[in-house]
């Protein structure tokens, strides 16, 4: 049984038998796998808190043809949200994002295929999360850049339907079209404000772990929530059961 060892993203668990768990993650250089961590629910010596959404480490693991399961044998911990979580009431935050940016990966990654750039992103971003980066600007910029890494996000530069409106005083989504166009050609939908379109702007031009510098006010938040929310749905085609959750906790706890 050849033994591997990689690079990974922690992106969820669920129970497999009595004491078993399956942890889906996703490595560098082989794409998103899933394993058997055995006796992980009745022991945690073995894996202890490495299980957590979003925790980067190297997994080491077993594979055997043609099975789809590996079996995980241990996960050395580089980097995890925990140590965020660990500040107060701010970790509740860092806990329920952790969880919504390890679920948009796994609905993401296809299954055994290499996507270097989302892991890459995925780690930047947790890395960010775990040095206690503000949750809700590095969610509309995990959101923003997962989806311009598909290749699914708007432009934000000019209106695709009139050709001549510059989009930096504003924008509405417009479902239709898939894109953001300009007040004068669809004024009413989801709408950003120039703020709004500022933070995008300069989020594509900075790493992660400065998130914290760009600014991002409450109502610029709120619209690009709301945007991000729309385009997402359309093309996973459901909600999202962490976002729900986030939605639950509320600002107050984030």
């Amino acid at each position: 049984m050849p033994a591997y060892s990689a690079e990974a993203l922690i992106l969820r668990t669920y129970r497999f038998g009595e004491a078993d768990l399956i942890v889906v993650f996703l490595t560098r250089d082989r794409g998103k796998r899933r394993g058997v961590a055995k006796n992980a629910v009745t022991s945690r010596r073995r894996f202890g808190a490495a299980l957590e959404p979003l925790t980067r480490g190297t997994v080491a693991y077993f594979e055997k043809e043609p099975r789809d399961l590996v079996r995980l044998d241990r996960v050395d911990t580089m980097a995890s949200p925990l140590s965020s979580a660990m500040r107060g009431t701010a970790g509740i935050g860092a806990l329920g994002h952790a969880g919504y940016f390890a679920e948009l990966l796994d609905e993401w990654a296809p299954e055994a295929q290499a996507n270097e750039k989302l892991f890459r992103l995925g780690a930047a971003v947790g890395d960010a999360l775990a040095a206690g980066a503000p949750v809700e600007a590095l969610a509309r910029y995990f959101e923003y850049w997962l989806l311009r890494l598909e290749g699914v996000y708007p432009g934000i530069v000019e209106c695709p339907r009139c050709g001549d409106g510059v989009l930096a005083d504003g924008a509405v989504f417009a479902v239709e079209d898939h894109a953001y166009v300009c007040r004068r050609c669809s004024p009413y939908g989801t709408a950003l404000s120039a703020g709004a379109l500022a933070f995008l702007r300069q989020a594509g031009a900075t790493a992660p772990g400065r998130v914290g510098t760009l600014r991002l006010g409450g109502g610029a938040a709120r619209e690009l929530e709301a945007a991000h929310r729309r385009l997402i749905a359309m093309h996973l085609e459901k909600d999202l059961r962490s976002a729900r959750v986030l939605r639950e906790i509320g600002p107050d706890l984030l």
